[in-house]
């Protein structure tokens, strides 16, 4: 998931330096249903002061027993289904970690994609699962665990894709309608390569995308290429396809996004914890036996550290 650089707010998504089912339709459709659940279940937070010493989150939801996550509702990162379960990349990598931390419950808390930094410090949930890019901006902010995945972009487009859209590039070049959703990192990429951002239609997801594409009203919708292939292979219409993934440029340099939890910065031992677990699967291939049936690929894990992503 990748909102864009400058952005105070996460592919799948996601600007890349600086930053984003079993149904889509289903997914959105209960996601909607559950943001009352985001409101009520915020009032039972768990306080964390700035104590100075990495904080003791870790410690008080162990007697807790539930971790609440912040989703914003992107396949395949972090989404309810169409039975209004929590789904996704993130959960299924919190449910495993967390539970080895001594939590054994995960509480989903349904939110916008911009509202996901302002709700984490203001503890309406204890960490952010949604896939979201790591970028300098947002390392302002919060505390990145290392990122899980690095993906590259593509685009929807109508069936044959009849103006040829591979890259940004092209986009800006044939003056073509070009949609994104909002705050994803895809609007920073467009600009970059000469695309108006005024004249990007920003949408609240892939799906909307898809329609637009499919409508007309929009000659491509561009996300990161998971989101895309996803919602593309679970419509039935038959008038959109998917473009070759292609990276990015981001002040001429090419950049490819890395999602990733994030914690409050008061919260370190929270962080470090996490850290040192998802480092263990990574090593053992259970990080991407756990993603993979999400529709990730191996080429899409990776070795980057937090640290190198908020430089």
């Amino acid at each position: 998931m990748a909102p864009p650089r400058g952005n105070n707010t996460g592919n799948a998504g996601k600007t890349g330096r600086s930053l984003g089912r079993r149904s889509m339709l289903a997914g959105a459709a209960s996601l909607t249903a559950l943001g009352t659940l985001g409101t009520t279940t915020a009032c039972s937070r768990v306080s964390s002061a700035d104590t100075g010493d990495g904080g003791d989150l870790l410690e008080r939801l162990k007697v807790q027993g539930t971790v609440k996550l912040g989703i914003a509702g992107e396949q395949p990162y972090s989404y309810i289904d169409t039975d209004g379960k929590l789904t996704g990349s993130s959960p299924a990598i919190a449910r495993v970690i967390f539970r080895r931390l001594g939590i054994e419950n995960v509480q989903p808390l349904p939110t916008e994609f911009n509202s996901l930094i302002p709700g984490l410090n203001s503890q309406q949930f204890d960490v952010v699962a949604a896939g979201m890019y790591i970028n300098p901006d947002r390392c302002q902010q919060v505390l990145f665990a290392d990122p899980e995945y690095e993906m590259r972009d593509a685009f929807i487009v109508r069936k044959g894709n009849p103006k040829g859209l591979h890259t940004y590039k092209d986009v800006a070049e044939k003056g073509a309608k070009m949609a994104t959703g909002v705050g994803y990192a895809e609007i920073d990429y467009a600009v970059d390569a000469g695309v108006k951002k005024s004249e990007i239609k920003l949408l609240p997801d892939q799906l909307a995308g898809l329609l637009e594409v499919q409508g007309g009203r929009a000659d491509v919708f561009a996300g990161t290429a998971i989101t895309v292939r996803n919602v593309v292979k679970q419509s039935k219409s038959g008038k959109t396809e998917y473009t070759d993934d292609f990276v990015p440029t981001l002040d001429g340099e090419p950049d490819l996004g890395t999602g990733a939890f994030a914690f409050r910065k008061s919260e370190s031992n929270l962080r470090d914890a996490f850290n040192e677990e998802l480092q263990k699967m990574k090593k053992s291939g259970e990080l991407f036996r756990i993603m993979k049936p999400f529709g990730f690929v191996e080429q899409e894990m990776t070795t980057k550290t937090a640290k190198e992503r908020c430089k």
